[in-house]
């Protein structure tokens, strides 16, 4: 993840590819863990097509030599091909001070682990946050059936790994939250069908709560 500071960026500056200006800078996504600026939201000039989401390793430059101007080290074609910035992945605003107003940024739904965790002897498998390629609002399947949907991902204080996907609010059984170890989510990288768990509903209802430091 690139540690370039918010400050570099001015919201409404027009944002350039290599072979032209592919819109303008509409958000910035903050990554609380770091916490770093991680993403940039570019909205085209032409209304009807959607904002992207731009990693910012993707920042070729933003000073004055280039009037204002963000430019990106891709074409414009590969610019269209960047994930679709939307907004129900995230949570609004940020904590911190990046020299942006709330309505400016976006940040990565991730919690940590509480000070009274689980110990650390229990064995479960954690992934590198950078590894997980889970957003917010996705489905959530256990072996028979439909279980809710992702409200964020909850990781260790410690090393910042992902120990477990967490389920949002009101889901099926009425409970306020449900934490569900990484280990058993069947595939990390393909999330075409949702997250899929390798556990029944029943399995997933009796899991012991994880605590949390929750900033919503």
């Amino acid at each position: 993840m690139s540690t370039l500071h918010a400050r570099q960026f001015t919201i409404g500056s027009a944002v350039r590819c290599s072979d032209g200006v592919c819109g303008q800078l509409r958000r910035v996504v903050i990554e609380p863990i770091g916490p770093v600026l991680t993403h940039l939201v570019v909205k085209p000039d032409h209304r009807e097509r959607p904002s992207r989401l731009v990693p910012v390793g993707l920042v070729e430059s933003a000073n004055r030599r280039t009037n204002g101007e963000i430019v990106l080290r891709c074409s414009l074609g590969e610019f269209e091909t960047l994930e679709r910035a939307q907004e129900t992945h995230f949570l609004s605003g940020a904590s911190g001070h990046w020299g942006y107003r709330q309505e400016q940024m976006l940040t990565w739904p991730h919690y940590r682990l509480g000070r009274q965790a689980e110990p650390r002897t229990l064995a479960h498998e954690d992934t590198p946050l950078g590894d997980i390629h889970v957003r917010r609002g996705e489905h959530v399947r256990a072996t028979d059936g439909s279980i809710g949907r992702v409200q964020g991902l909850v990781v260790d204080r410690v090393d910042h790994h992902v120990t477990h996907v967490l389920l949002d609010e009101g889901h099926i059984w009425g409970r306020k939250r449900a934490a569900i170890p990484v280990s058993a989510v069947v595939d990390l990288k393909d999330m075409t069908d949702g997250v899929r768990v390798n556990l029944t509903k029943d399995q997933v209802r009796n899991l012991p709560p994880v605590e949390l430091d929750v900033q919503e």
